[in-house]
């Protein structure tokens, strides 16, 4: 299996092109990649045997992106202006000009480092999900992703951060509910909604 570079950016974008899938490590775990499209979205539930009732978060590369998929508030600004790019993943209402994303809801997370630079070569979003076969356990080394992920057409090489996934918080109802235990916890969510806003 291919072991990508940092420097193969132009590479891995011919490959989600052309709806392949690449193994990548984000600042919480492994991840799955694939371009935004119904093509490459089928591949990653074939890869992962995902249940097509579960759909697969988004990363975007900065919050003009987000905003095209996504409808937010001074709410969901603040906390992606402050925690994010970081592990969190925000739940909101799919932006109703957005045909590119099935469902009415949309699991938004944002790149930083050689992934945002991949998203801006890429001009667009990514599918992101974690790197295992569904209702297993993360994988945590490319041999481990090799065994349980063989359909993917390669792997980024680097660590991830956190080595735990990402908070999961649902903001499309009025309470803000955390789906997911993840390393940002409710009293740093709290804080920062009490807070000030940062400007975008």
């Amino acid at each position: 299996m291919r072991r990508f570079r940092n420097s193969d950016l132009t590479e891995m974008v011919r490959v989600l092109l052309n709806h392949g899938c690449i193994a990548v490590p984000t600042d919480t775990v492994f991840g799955l990649c694939a371009a935004v499209n119904d093509e490459s979205r089928e591949k990653l539930y074939e890869i992962k045997d995902r249940p097509k009732t579960k759909a697969f978060p988004v990363m975007c590369a900065d919050i003009g992106q987000l905003r095209e998929i996504a409808e937010t508030d001074d709410r969901a600004e603040t906390l992606i202006g402050a925690l994010m790019p970081g592990p969190l993943t925000v739940v909101l209402r799919k932006h109703p000009e957005c045909t590119c994303i099935h469902g009415e809801t949309v699991a938004v997370r944002m790149a930083d480092g050689v992934l945002k630079e991949l998203l801006d070569a890429l001009g667009g979003p990514i599918y992101l999900t974690s790197a295992n076969h569904s209702g297993m356990p993360e994988c945590r080394t490319p041999e481990e992703i090799e065994r349980q992920c063989p359909g993917i057409d390669g792997i980024l090489e680097g660590t991830p951060g956190y080595g735990k996934a990402s908070t999961i918080l649902d903001l499309t109802q009025k309470e803000i509910r955390i789906l997911r235990e993840g390393p940002v916890g409710m009293e740093e969510i709290s804080r920062t909604v009490k807070g000030e806003r940062r400007a975008l």
